[in-house]
């Protein structure tokens, strides 16, 4: 079949739908992702009439030789979709066609006793937590405009004086005047960036059984707030790619496809778990685990474990790590198709200990980090290693293990940089927050008459002693009452 006529068929086999669009070349590499509101319109135009397209695009229809797609319910769901698979696929004219103001991020810094909400265009290391990037920035702001009316939040980088418009329109939880507290806020911000990141659903379930118990106890007023919290992201119908339940084809995912066949799975890996450790010198050892379900990033499952064994011995962090994600006590953890473990032969070595000691058969490999090489142990990575389809792949072995370097723009080893990558920086988060909450607990330690779970509160709403001491008493009450509030203030006022 000519190129045309191919292109011709798959045009007529579009949907009518939202969703996110793959382009690809010659080769089947996907060179370019978009999103629609209607799909059947939105990729017709790029086989249309050529005058009105800028050159950029025009050379990148030159190259289009097939084209795929995924549907989803909304536009917010093509949206979020669509920048999800861009960080995954990192496409050549994405990165050609884009340029610093066609990349919005959200910021959230969840270490402010009262963060704000606010859009940049380029993110910095300052602590923060930054959404993104999203290529369409008005429609990332009118999604966030949308969430508003469900989860109020504030966007006063400096605060006002006195109660702000938005407060009265209900959009602002009125934060300048502590109508709210610290802890009751950041709980309405995590909800905000839980439905950000997929977790709509388990959102809806919460409010349902607060809303439940609200009524029970005869607060109406509440119970009738949490309803329309129901009723509002239940309208906005967002997010129905990111967990177990909710339907994606991944039957279209180049790359979950492509690593069930190199690795001789039996079908596509929909939950593939990754683990990394982190430390200084020895201390505040942590592991990760973070999860991509359908290959996206589900981070309601990501989990962070505080190792018990001490020192440096990265060997002997991983094999604790894997013996207690698989201990009894989480039998309720959903199983994974697939484990990718940050490091090479001896941290898969480790991992596979573990597992056999639990007698758990899971398929397993490591991702070398120094050239991305995939790592296999020959009989208990429980894989059966296919290379027929991967004429550039280049294998070695050593000892026990064969060492797989695929093409570094493969769609597989894109994957298994995402889940390396998302579980080394989810690692690294967590041993930051507990050397830094270390630090501080330390300097809180000296004010009279505030006990542990007092000095855990403040660092929970505040991050840092520093921030702290900069203050005001009702800042303080809103989060640990008034008389408490004094000691702190009357001890920050003395340093």
């Amino acid at each position: 079949m000519k190129q045309s006529d191919r292109i011709r068929k798959r045009l007529k086999e579009l949907p009518a739908s939202p969703g996110v669009y793959f382009h690809k070349d010659r080769s089947g590499k996907i060179i370019y992702v978009g999103k629609a509101s209607i799909l059947k319109n939105r990729v017709r135009q790029y086989f249309q009439s050529s005058r009105d397209m800028d050159p950029k695009t025009l050379a990148l229809v030159a190259e289009i030789t097939d084209f795929d797609w995924i549907t989803v319910d909304s536009e917010m769901d093509a949206l979020f979709l669509e920048s999800e698979m861009i960080k995954r696929y990192k496409p050549r004219f994405n990165i050609l066609m884009r340029d610093d103001k066609s990349e919005l991020f959200v910021r959230i810094n969840m270490n402010d006793p009262y963060p704000y909400v606010s859009y940049t265009h380029r993110p910095l290391d300052d602590g923060a937590n930054y959404y993104g990037p999203y290529y369409n920035g008005g429609a990332a702001k009118r999604a966030l405009r949308s969430l508003r009316r469900v989860f109020p939040y504030s966007t006063h980088q400096v605060m006002p004086k006195r109660l702000c418009l938005q407060y009265h329109l209900g959009l602002c939880p009125g934060v300048e005047a502590q109508m709210i507290s610290s802890q009751d806020y950041k709980k309405t911000l995590r909800s905000l960036i839980d439905v950000l990141q997929g977790g709509r659903k388990r959102i809806i379930g919460q409010l349902e059984k607060e809303m439940r118990a609200a009524a029970k106890e005869k607060q109406f007023e509440t119970a009738a707030m949490l309803r329309n919290k129901i009723f509002g992201l239940k309208a906005l119908s967002t997010q129905i790619v990111f967990g177990d339940e909710e339907f994606m084809d991944i039957s279209k995912d180049h790359a979950l496809k492509g690593l069930s066949e190199l690795l001789g799975l039996k079908n596509a890996p929909r939950r593939i778990e990754g683990y990394d450790i982190s430390h200084m010198q020895g201390t505040h050892n942590v592991a990760s685990m973070v999860v991509a379900t359908n290959g996206i990033a589900d981070k309601t499952q990501y989990r962070k474990f505080k190792m018990r064994l001490p020192g440096n011995n990265d060997f002997g962090h991983m094999h604790e790590v894997i013996t207690r994600r698989f201990n009894k006590t989480h039998d309720n953890w959903p199983k994974p198709d697939l484990l990718v473990i940050d490091g090479g032969r001896g941290q898969l070595a480790a991992a596979l200990d573990a597992m056999d000691e639990r007698e758990i058969k899971i398929p397993a490999v490591g991702l070398a980090k120094r050239l991305e090489e995939v790592v296999i142990h020959k009989s208990r990575s429980n894989v059966d290693l296919h290379l027929n389809g991967f004429p550039t792949a280049s294998v070695r072995e050593s000892d026990d293990f064969v060492i797989v370097l695929l093409d570094h723009d493969s769609d597989i080893v894109k994957l298994l940089q995402r889940v390396r990558d998302e579980s080394h920086r989810f690692a690294v988060s967590y041993h930051t927050n507990l050397k830094r909450d270390y630090q501080t607990k330390s300097i809180l330690d000296e004010i009279p008459g505030i006990g542990p779970a007092t000095r855990r509160k403040l660092v929970q709403a505040f991050g840092s002693a520093k921030a702290i001491e900069t203050l005001t008493q009702p800042q303080l009450a809103a989060v640990i009452g008034g008389s408490k509030a004094k000691l702190v203030f009357d001890w920050a006022q003395k340093r």
